[in-house]
């Protein structure tokens, strides 16, 4: 991470690009950038996590999935009856340029402040909340002490049974999983009845050895899914995700989500229409058995939720 690019004049001395400073943090672990490096810019690293001058562009929407609507505590948002969105860190193993919360977390909104006290409160009053989903940023940047600080508070609300990490660091930042992380998950195994890891990877190119030996060690412990992006010009193929699903079914990963796009300012050059999308998936339906295809949805811009494409 000490190597990471964090600006885009950095990102211009490694790989002799004349781009205009970005008004978006950036982010490229070094691991990442020797990967765009060996693959080039037509790579899916290089699309992925290179900062563009595209994202200079005003359309779209700085909270595409209603975010602010449903935040009802610090670092809390409650979109579904009996589970909620805890974000406990702006950090990520690398920025995602297609991000739908780029605008939010780039503008420090209010709603990644924390007062974990009020996330307790609000969770008292609502018993009906049995899922705490980890979110973000990304929550396996936290420290096992800190894991292990929110699992313990959660722990004491009878209510909440299960435990939810969506996270792209198995993909981005594979070797950042200490054993440390592996010792606290599996301490609270025993007190909830279920901690599933929801892994965020978008192409086949991305699962490189260290990703391949880091969702196994975690899938020695864990239920493991995966959530994907349908993003143009890096995973819009048929073949391109019938490549990823069936590697991830290799790794013991079971696919749970392909996203449309969301329509996020600064990242309009990554949408697909609808009937874009749902042509790519009816195909998808033909190449691969129903129990590994994952459900192709979309996060409602009202804050509503996901409904399915």
């Amino acid at each position: 991470m000490r190597k990471g690019l964090r600006s885009t004049d950095e990102v211009n001395a490694r790989f002799g690009l004349n781009l205009e400073p970005s008004r978006y943090e950036v982010f490229i672990p070094n691991h990442i950038n020797e990967l765009i490096e060996k693959e080039g810019f037509d790579g899916i690293h290089a699309k992925q996590f290179l900062p563009s001058n595209q994202e200079l562009h005003q359309d779209g929407f700085d909270d595409p999935i209603g975010d602010q609507q449903k935040y009802v505590a610090p670092q809390l948002i409650h979109r579904y009856d009996n589970r909620a969105l805890f974000t406990p860190t702006t950090i990520c193993p690398v920025i995602c340029r297609y991000c739908f919360r780029k605008n939010e977390l780039s503008g420090k909104h209010e709603i990644f402040k924390a007062d974990f006290e009020k996330v307790i409160t609000y969770l008292k009053a609502h018993t009906e909340v049995n899922e705490i989903i980890f979110s973000g940023g990304d929550p396996f940047m936290l420290s096992a002490a800190k894991i292990d600080f929110y699992l313990n508070e959660f722990s004491k609300l009878e209510h909440i049974k299960f435990i939810r990490f969506h996270t792209r660091t198995p993909a981005s930042l594979p070797n950042y999983i200490g054993n440390e992380v592996i010792e606290v998950l599996n301490k609270f195994k025993q007190v909830f009845n279920d901690i599933n890891i929801v892994i965020h990877i978008n192409h086949a190119d991305e699962i490189t050895s260290d990703v391949r030996d880091c969702i196994a060690k975690l899938g020695k412990y864990f239920p493991l899914l995966s959530q994907s992006v349908l993003l143009k010009d890096v995973n819009d193929k048929v073949e391109d995700l019938e490549k990823l699903i069936y590697k991830l079914h290799d790794l013991g990963v079971r696919p749970y989500y392909l996203h449309h796009p969301d329509q996020a300012k600064g990242a309009m050059h990554f949408y697909l229409t609808q009937d874009e999308g749902r042509e790519i998936y009816r195909k998808l339906r033909r190449q691969v058995p129903g129990w590994l295809l994952p459900q192709y949805i979309l996060d409602s811009p009202d804050g509503s939720g996901k409904r399915n494409l």
